[in-house]
């Protein structure tokens, strides 16, 4: 089975939701949700979380997961029901309750969940080892109660098929015989099952699937529904009883509980979308027409150059049948006036479906063109897709984004090497994109970007067939001869425009970055005296741009030596891991024990008792087939079965298989001596067991790391070093991901990038210090938890990022550890800075642990102290 490698910020969002369901777990689903939002992801401000207003459904976590259009939210819902599983429900085989909110949408889901190839069925089946299945909702009856017992059951399903007041006339309500053998081992008395209200059967429980979902309270996922918190869903969620409620989407309604949201930027440095949007708006919509014929042209010559095969296709928002620009007007255009073939072409429509059953990545298919009017708004993907070409009347704004985020998606997820192919293309006629560029950024928003993002992934063209007085001022010169631009790329053409004047001669009009490269080419088309006019007259035009551009637009390096370790055999990049190793870590040094303070039960009150993060808890066992006495529960389990049971949840990187599968068998043995256990309080408790393990093994891992990391930095045998040709960190100028962008007044002048991620008061008071401070030339606000974008340090337990890192125009470098004036005493804080002072002595460069008052000195002065 062919490993599925998770981007960093899909990672990312499971991680963040994975330690939300442990905290509500062990506490509730509001003060999980707090404790994430405050202590993991360090927010000062957010909105207060709302519970799920349905009856019985109050303390049911619900949360948000917001990833723009394009960042495989089906992939993570995959990857989710094992995650809740293990985290929260606790629970083998889970029943999944899977959410979408059309037809085309939930047939496509259910086609991505049954092909073995595809990477959301590979999740499910590496997480269950095959024991799954996936229904549609329409063939729920085929569901056996084995089925539910010994597998993971997934059912697709739209809203729609639950919503409704008259449960009478929905089939999942509705009493079904075929349904009796899941409830010959329900009790009659099961509270929360709708039952019959009247007839020879008054009283008795309904056989409906609403009553078996709710019997087994399933893991919710709900992909882009935008209401599922209306009234008649917040009916259904109470009927169905669900455990837990997870939804990815782009745009989250104003009353979702948003845990963690991912940036554009963020997909852009992983390589999952095209950007940016390269807009051109036409005078009429013949021109859009031809423009993007002309621009699919040029990219297929440039995808010719590429490793992988690539045919772009330029996708055809047609007006609707009433209306002028048709489908049917549309397919002449392309026909009769620009001789396409129309093999070439394929209609997409409620009436012609003639996308179905072809293969648009297959190199013998001859489709570059598609019609449609909304018809692959949902449920249809092709990364080939370079070129949305819009003559409708944009009335359906969800139309138009869903189109939009079928070209921005990358081909093969990976840059590629022709730049042209990196970006997405819009081309619109004036009359129906009035004011394009802004719906553009609009319809860019709806799709999850930041405001700032959609502005800055977004460029507009000169406008083709519009005055002089309509067009943004370009530079501009006047030639004598015309020239022959045909040596310019896709891109470059596309911002230089040539007007013939009423004298004579040529207006040579560029709109943009004037590069050398531009200036280089355009130059070698220019003869005479013209020449040297349009060169002098561009280089004081790039002059001008140079002057507003930051560093990291101007291409200037930033690089920042890092900490490394010499071994014997060479040095190694200072990390966590390397100095745990570099100790010699067995987990077998370690006691396999946990005590009655880790782990415990109560007989009584029949609930376990545990330490979770230096927290008591307590996990009550009192719900259905668990309802039976903890003394002597007769189990089939072995001593050998539950190790091996813990081995394959407690997978470790640093720990062979065969090192951890004794500790564990230890660990059993260990616990089975004790007088309050027995096998069968352990199998009831295994899930809790399991996270009390995983917590004692990282405490182990903890340990030992803090030793291999004091004996590797601060010892008298310390081998740290700094080596700038070996291991250094350098920014991207095309890349800063940040998760949150500043939104702050100020106006910074010096930060290496055009924007700046998020910051508090106090941090942002700091910047301002340091952006007025005459003797840095730039500086930059770090990325937190990005270490392919952001400078970090080892600590013991992790990597820490500083907050600032600043180049001197002197060449020196200052990083910069901001702390609040209550964190300067604590550990974490006092680590941090002796590890930044070390890397300041091993690299000749400066550290500075700054904070508000410091010693009675203010952020200029704390600055200028170090710089002295």
């Amino acid at each position: 089975m062919a490993n599925i490698q998770l981007k960093k910020y899909q990672a990312n969002t499971l991680k963040v939701l994975r330690s939300y369901l442990e905290q509500a777990r062990f506490s509730d689903a509001k003060t999980g949700y707090d404790h994430v939002l405050k202590e993991v992801l360090e927010l000062e401000h957010f909105k207060p979380y709302q519970a799920l207003p349905a009856d019985g459904c109050a303390d049911v976590p619900y949360v948000c997961m917001r990833l723009p259009t394009g960042g495989g939210k089906t992939l993570l819902s995959a990857y989710t029901i094992q995650l809740a599983a293990e985290s929260y429900i606790e629970r083998e085989f889970p029943v999944t309750m899977w959410f979408v909110p059309s037809e085309a949408i939930k047939a496509q889901t259910l086609e991505t969940l049954k092909n073995p190839r595809n990477a959301n069925r590979m999740a499910l089946d590496k997480a269950f080892e095959g024991r799954f299945q996936v229904y549609d909702i329409d063939d729920y009856e085929q569901i056996r109660p084995q089925d539910l017992r010994d597998r993971a059951c997934v059912i697709v399903s739209t809203f729609q098929s639950f919503r409704v007041e008259d449960t009478s006339i929905r089939k999942v309500y509705a009493h079904n015989e075929n349904l009796e053998p899941h409830f010959t081992k329900i009790p009659s008395h099961a509270e929360g099952l709708e039952r019959f209200t009247d007839g020879e059967h008054k009283g008795k429980l309904k056989f409906s699937l609403a009553n078996l979902l709710a019997h087994h309270r399933p893991l919710v996922i709900v992909d882009e529904a935008h209401n599922a918190k209306s009234g008649l869903s917040m009916d259904m969620f109470s009927r169905i009883r669900p455990s837990c409620v997870v939804e990815y989407t782009a745009t989250p309604a104003d009353n979702s509980n948003v845990l963690y949201s991912v940036s554009a930027a963020e997909l852009k440095a992983e390589q999952m979308i095209k950007l940016p949007i390269m807009l051109s708006e036409h005078k009429t919509w013949q021109q859009a027409l031809s423009a993007s014929i002309l621009e699919r042209e040029k990219l297929d010559d440039l995808a010719k150059k590429d490793k992988d095969y690539i045919r772009p296709i330029v996708l055809f928002q047609a007006e609707s049948a009433n209306r002028d620009v048709t489908v049917e007007v549309l397919l002449e255009e392309l026909t009769e006036n620009n001789n396409i073939p129309r093999e070439k072409i394929a209609i997409a429509t409620g009436d012609q479906k003639e996308l179905d059953s072809i293969n648009l990545f297959d190199p013998n298919c001859p489709i570059e063109y598609v019609i449609t009017i909304q018809a692959l708004k949902e449920g249809w993907d092709c990364p080939f897709a370079y070129i949305l070409c819009s003559v409708a009347n944009t009335t359906s704004p969800t139309a138009v984004e869903q189109l939009l985020g079928r070209v921005l998606r990358m081909p093969y997820a990976k840059i590629r090497t022709q730049e042209e192919l990196n970006r997405a293309y819009a081309h619109v006629s004036s009359r129906s994109w009035i004011n394009a560029q802004n719906k553009l950024y609009e319809r860019l928003v709806s799709m999850g970007f930041e405001e700032e993002e959609a502005k800055e992934y977004t460029y507009q063209y000169p406008m083709s067939g519009m005055s002089d007085v309509q067009q943004e001022k370009a530079f501009s010169v006047i030639l004598s001869e015309k020239p022959d631009l045909s040596s310019l790329d896709l891109a470059e053409q596309a911002t230089v425009e040539v007007v013939e004047q009423e004298s004579g001669e040529f207006a040579l009009k560029v709109k943009g970055t004037m590069t050398d490269d531009v200036i280089t080419k355009i130059s070698k088309t220019i003869k005479g005296k013209d020449k040297k006019e349009f060169q002098l007259a561009a280089k004081i035009q790039q002059k001008h741009q140079e002057a507003s551009a930051t560093p990291a637009e101007k291409g200037l390096s930033f690089s920042i030596p890092q900490l490394a370790l010499r071994f014997e055999d060479g040095l190694e990049l200072a990390e966590p891991e390397t100095c745990l190793y570099a100790h010699g870590w067995s987990l077998l040094d370690f006691p396999a024990q946990l005590t009655q303070a880790d782990f415990t039960v109560n007989d009584d009150a029949k609930h376990f008792m545990a330490d979770i993060e230096g927290k008591k808890v307590v996990v009550q066992y009192a719900d259905r087939e668990q309802q039976l006495s903890l003394e002597g529960i007769d189990t089939p389990w072995t001593e050998l079965e539950l190790s091996r049971w813990l081995d394959r949840r407690l997978k470790q990187p640093d720990v062979n298989q065969s090192e951890m599968l004794e500790f564990l068998r230890r660990l059993v043995d260990y616990l089975l001596k004790r007088s309050d256990l027995d096998m069968g309080k352990l199998v009831l408790g295994k899930f809790l067991l399991e996270k009390v393990t995983r917590e004692k093994i990282a405490e182990y891992r903890k340990s030992a790391t803090k030793l291999g990391f004091q004996q590797c930095l601060f010892s008298p045998d310390a081998i740290a070093e700094v080596d700038i040709g070996e291991f250094s960190f350098t920014f991207d100028p095309a890349q800063y991901p940040a998760n949150r962008l500043y939104e702050g007044q100020y106006k910074f002048k010096n930060h290496y990038y055009p924007r700046i991620a998020d910051m508090n008061k106090e941090e942002a008071d700091f910047a301002f210090a340091l952006d007025k401070n005459p003797l840095i030339e730039f500086w930059v606000r770090n990325i937190e938890r990005n270490p392919d974008h952001a400078f970090w340090l080892p600590t013991s337990t992790d990597k820490f990022y500083p907050d600032f890192v600043a180049k001197l125009k002197d060449g020196r470098l200052l990083v910069i550890e901001y702390k609040g004036a209550h964190l300067l005493t604590n550990e974490d804080t006092k680590e941090k800075h002796n590890v930044g002072k070390l890397w300041a002595s091993k690299s000749g460069h400066l550290f500075l642990l700054a904070s508000s008052g410091l010693e009675g000195k203010d952020f200029f002065d704390q600055i200028n102290e170090v710089l002295a």
